[in-house]
């Protein structure tokens, strides 16, 4: 499995600045090509990190999550890393070795594991290799129900997940739910959903959880609100509410992609 993450650097002079970059009321795409160094940013409580900031929270667009691509030096860091006690977080590792602590427990990251983390969590993160390590980082307050209790810390790994394929697609599409969706306590979910080449969204889907999904592996043709849309490796999507998606796989590979979507709570009926 690979697992993409943003390139940086910058290209050259002989570049055309044309891509499928687009912001609209109802979705933006965010292509790999863009994501270069010179759109990093820090963060307070990081040494030797810089993060990409693909979401967050936006006022009549996307409002429940902030999602980052975080880029660790050797060395890099923090014993801090969540400002907000009331976030949850997951995380999913793209390349390199990273070292966790969750309390007294301590886990030793690798490509593909996956991590989340409750609100007002006790974890640190070290880069204790000699090259760097990229990590996906999405992030949302957590929304409390009455009778339920926050859910506990997890550490897996994407190999160690199994695929569930939806009905009737013979395993064409299929998702790694990395929490059981019947589990009430959770109000967010981030799955690894993968088509194999040809496989088909075969309908618009239309609904009220939002979502950002980075594409992981392979190519397709995405439909986003009323408009099909080339994605590669490293492209992010962010869709609003109620935005019609659809999808079809193209390619010799798999197609993968990182999904969040907000679940599991009444809605506010205030704004």
């Amino acid at each position: 499995m690979t697992y993409a993450f943003p390139p940086g650097g910058l290209p050259d002079q002989s570049q055309s600045p044309e891509s499928t970059a687009v912001f609209t009321d109802a979705y933006a795409v965010i292509p790999a090509s863009v994501q270069r160094d010179i759109v990093t940013s820090f963060l307070p409580g990081w040494s030797n990190t810089r993060v990409w900031v693909l979401a967050r929270p936006l006022s009549g667009f996307a409002e429940t999550f902030a999602q980052y691509a975080l880029e660790l030096a050797p060395g890099g860091g923090s014993d801090t890393p969540e400002p907000d006690i009331d976030a949850q977080a997951v995380l999913l590792v793209a390349h390199g070795t990273v070292r966790l602590t969750i309390g007294q427990d301590t886990y030793d990251l690798i490509p593909g594991s996956y991590v989340y983390l409750p609100p007002a969590a006790d974890w640190t993160l070290w880069n204790t290799a000699d090259v760097p390590c990229g990590i996906h980082w999405i992030r949302k307050r957590y929304v409390p129900a009455e009778g339920l209790q926050p859910p506990q810390a997890l550490v897996t790994h994407d190999d160690d997940v199994p695929k569930t394929a939806m009905p009737d697609t013979d395993g064409a599409w299929a998702t790694q739910r990395f929490i059981d969706p019947l589990d009430l306590r959770h109000d967010m979910h981030v799955n690894i959903v993968t088509f194999q080449p040809g496989g088909v969204i075969p309908f618009a889907e239309t609904h009220v959880m939002e979502h950002g999904l980075y594409v992981l592996q392979g190519t397709a043709d995405y439909l986003l609100n009323r408009d099909w849309v080339p994605v590669v490796p490293g492209d992010f999507m962010w869709l609003r509410a109620f935005c019609p998606q659809a999808c079809v796989a193209t390619g010799a590979e798999p197609f993968r992609y990182l999904l969040y979507k907000d679940v599991n709570r009444h809605m506010p009926l205030t704004l």
